[in-house]
Formats: structure tokens, C-alpha cells, sequence
């Protein structure tokens, strides 16, 4: 594998540039170092796919050892997109060793000064703790980028590493464990639910924006979940806690969203969601969540893991089957959906046209599972 690096890049390196070789695009990666918030970020393109890969807050050091930490970017990379582990470990060993080079192609090293300006944009998904930036990585590996040039098409990086590494291995490059749940809004006059695959591999984070999508929420609100194992008698005393699951399980943890959910004492451990991945759990004999969207009207989603499937096909989730109409936001609870419902199916309620005006400013919708799966590829895909 070579690196063909800017001249600033080489002056990082303590190593020596090796000669110049010939390799295979697939095996060879344009890159430069660039400084975000007083911090050093290597930015890599692979000069086929243009699939980008992110190092972020190296020190001296980290270059010395920027060979190791190479490889190790690209398999973590290779790991959040679900690529079969035999497809990543084939690439790997046919990568050699990592050899560093000049770079010579000017429009290679203006790929690679593009995605260094998506770095900067989306500084947000930057790990604080973790030099290897794999999440980075898979954002900006999802946006539309110029075939070559001359040419007037365009194509995503991510599905180019697909192909490629598909036509290396002569096997679909994607596969991963995941969890098939069924998600369940808690309403007393309303059957809503959701069958969903989810790689094992997301956050909690991801999950939330999978649950928004597939209920068709608009995430406006504060969110968290709540995890049980155990099960015990229900303690009537416990009802009004928000980790209540009214079949008796006891909470093991709280996944929050924001930080401030720590200020406050709890009886219950607390991680963020961007720090668990479904896998922590999922795979340790928790069955049962609470997923809890709009602290205010209080809407518990409660998720069964009906099945953990070894060779899901997919590194995004879909949604195989589901019923019922989410609730518009800010409708005041089930009594203020039950009211809507009401009032929309009687064209003579004097609030109908209300409500009807209401729910199109809102961008309210039925349930439409090819709707939703549009929108989950979409985000994750």
C-alpha cells in the first residue's frame, strides 16, 4: 500500500519517503495534514473509490507510527460500514506493507483538499477521545463527489469501496450481525409499531435516528433509553420512575442524549449514546429497552429483540413491517391524539380545518414503510 502525501505531510514524518512505485488504485491513497482547532488531522483519499479516511489529533509521535495507525484507521473504517470481516482481512493482507511516497498528481491532491474542507464542516462527528475519526470517515465517505475528469457524472465514495472491494474478493463486500426488534409506541387507543433490522454495530445515537425515521419523528425533542435484563415483581411504589417498564424488568442502564442529564441524581447508571453501541448490550442478554422521545408528552417506545441474524446484508436498517400512525408532534399527548384523530375524521368537528391546516404546516404523514425505508438508506446508507 502507498501514501502519497503532500509536502507538508512529509515533513511531519520522521521516516524517509520510499521510492516511487507503481500501485494498483485501489491500494494507493492520496493525503495531506491539515490543523483544526489547534489540532493535526490526517485526511487519506484512495485514489479509486475516493473513500475517505480520517486521523485527528496526532502528535509527534502518532507520526512516527503513522504506518500502524494507517491500517488501523482503515479496518475500524471497514468495521462501521458492516463490510464482511473476511472481505476487510483479504483487503488488509493484500494491502503489504505501508509505504510513503510524494505525492505528484495535482488533481488527486485537490480530492484530497476537498475532503479536508468536509472535515472542517463536519467537525461535530469528531471522536474528542480517539485519534482514529471512523464515523468522520463513513459522513463525509456519503456525499456526492465528481466522477473524474471530464466527466459529467458523479458518484459516492462508499458505494465505490463496495464495488471495489466486491470485484477484489469476488463476494458481497457487506455483512454484519444485527437485531431485528419490534418497537411498540405505548398508547392505550392506538396499535403503532415497528418491525426493524439494526446493525449491532450503531450507537444508541444511531438507533435514535433510526426510531425517528421509521416513526416519522421529527426530532425536536430531548430523548433517552432505558435497558433491562432482569425481571422482578412491579413495584407499584416505581410506577411514576421514568425507567418504569410495565412488565416488571429493572433498568440496568440509562442512555442519554445530552450531558446535562448527569447534573441530575439517579438511582440508574448513566452513558451517553454516542459512547454504547447496541452490541454492548444487545449481545449480553438484554432483550427489553424503553426508548422515551418528548420528555414533555412522555412517548414510550418499548423495543423486544426478537432475533440477533449473523449475515445481515445491509449496513443501514430497514423496516420490514409495521402499523398504525405515529402522533404529530406537539399534539399534547394521547389525549391531544386522540382528539386529532377525532376532529380529522369529522369533516363538521369545528376544529377539523383547523387541524387540517395544523397537520400540513406540521409536514404530518401516515405510515408509509417504502417511505420509510427511503428515508433510512437515505441517512445511514
Amino acid at each position: 500500500m502507498i501514501i502519497r502525501c503532500t509536502k507538508k505531510l512529509m515533513d511531519e514524518l520522521v521516516l524517509k519517503p520510499t521510492l516511487q512505485k507503481e500501485e494498483s488504485p485501489l491500494f494507493s491513497w492520496h493525503s495531506n495534514v491539515i490543523t483544526i482547532d489547534r489540532k493535526k488531522a490526517v485526511v487519506m483519499v484512495n485514489d479509486s473509490s475516493r473513500y475517505a479516511v480520517v486521523l485527528f489529533g496526532l502528535k509527534k509521535r502518532d507520526f512516527q507510527n503513522l504506518g500502524k495507525l494507517v491500517l488501523s484507521a482503515i479496518k475500524d473504517a471497514f468495521s462501521e460500514e458492516c463490510i464482511d470481516d473476511a472481505v476487510a482481512a483479504h483487503y488488509i493482507s493484500n494491502a503489504g506493507e505501508v509505504l510513503f511516497a510524494k505525492a505528484e498528481d495535482r488533481s488527486s491532491l485537490a480530492r484530497v483538499n476537498k475532503a479536508a474542507g468536509f472535515v472542517d464542516a463536519y467537525y461535530d462527528y469528531v471522536l474528542a477521545d480517539s485519534i482514529i475519526q471512523s464515523p468522520l470517515s463513513v459522513r463525509i465517505s456519503r456525499i456526492l463527489v465528481g466522477a473524474g475528469k471530464g466527466s459529467k457524472e458523479y458518484k459516492y465514495p462508499n458505494e465505490e469501496l463496495y464495488a471495489d472491494l466486491e470485484e477484489l474478493c469476488k463476494k458481497p463486500a457487506l455483512k454484519c450481525r444485527a437485531a431485528v426488534m419490534k418497537v411498540k409506541l405505548d398508547l392505550e387507543s392506538f396499535d403503532v409499531w415497528r418491525r426493524i433490522t439494526v446493525p449491532l454495530n450503531y450507537t444508541f445515537e444511531m438507533l435514535h435516528k433510526t426510531l425517528q425515521a421509521a416513526f416519522g419523528w421529527k426530532d425536536y425533542h430531548l430523548h433517552e433509553f432505558y435497558l433491562y435484563r432482569e425481571k422482578a415483581p412491579v413495584d407499584i411504589e416505581y410506577v411514576n420512575h421514568p425507567g418504569f417498564h410495565k412488565d416488571g424488568y429493572k433498568p440496568l442502564m440509562n442512555i442519554v442524549c445530552d450531558e446535562e442529564a448527569f447534573a441530575y441524581p439517579s438511582d440508574v447508571p448513566m452513558r451517553m449514546e454516542n459512547e454504547v453501541r447496541l452490541s454492548d448490550y444487545f449481545d449480553i442478554g438484554c432483550k427489553s429497552a424503553k426508548y422515551v422521545y418528548d420528555l414533555g408528552d412522555d412517548w414510550q417506545h418499548y423495543i423486544e429483540i426478537e432475533e440477533v441474524i449473523d449475515d445481515f446484508r445491509s449496513n443501514y436498517p430497514v423496516c420490514l413491517e409495521g402499523r398504525g400512525d405515529t402522533p404529530p408532534e406537539d399534539v399534547g399527548g394521547e389525549s391531544g391524539y386522540e382528539q386529532f384523530v377525532r376532529a380529522m375524521a369529522d369533516e363538521n368537528d369545528p376544529e377539523h380545518d383547523e387541524y387540517v391546516l395544523w397537520s400540513k404546516g406540521m409536514g404530518y404523514e401516515g405510515f408509509d414503510i417504502e417511505k420509510v425505508n427511503r428515508r433510512l438508506k437515505l441517512i445511514f446508507g
